[in-house]
């Protein structure tokens, strides 16, 4: 079913790294679909039908920040894959690599404040909603 979903992954995507870009508790966003990006006229070029389903952002706060964010998330699921019809969500410094200091997670090339968002095909106001919230614990 990708290829019917592949629409609406993008199209919630891009409304909430928009969200994210414009949040003043996001430090970055890296979304080829936002015009501050510098793959922005290649993802246009390349894939003028939409870029993809998946953010990665970092918070002001770090990776303590992030920590409190993630457990806040009620509606995006807290796992390792992407492209699922629902929201998922995963902190590479508290899950995947949490045996890594901040400076370990550098030298692996991992902000430790990243995280990565795989968006779903719920309603893009319902995601906004769980990031809004989430991001208000900070």
């Amino acid at each position: 079913t990708l290829h019917l979903r592949m629409p609406r992954h993008c199209e919630n995507a891009l409304k909430d790294a928009t969200y994210l870009e414009n949040h003043d508790k996001v430090a970055w966003v890296n979304y080829p679909g936002l015009k501050s990006s510098k793959y922005y006229e290649l993802a246009q070029r390349i894939m003028p039908n939409g870029t993809c389903g998946v953010i990665s952002f970092g918070l002001k706060g770090g990776r303590n920040a992030a920590e409190v964010m993630m457990d806040k998330l009620e509606l995006a699921a807290i796992v390792t894959h992407v492209a699922d019809a629902r929201t998922c969500v995963l902190h590479p410094a508290s899950h995947t690599h949490r045996q890594m200091n901040d400076e370990q997670l550098r030298e692996a090339g991992v902000n430790p404040d990243l995280i990565r968002f795989s968006v779903g095909i719920e309603n893009a106001d319902d995601i906004i909603a769980d990031l809004e919230q989430a991001l208000a614990a900070i």
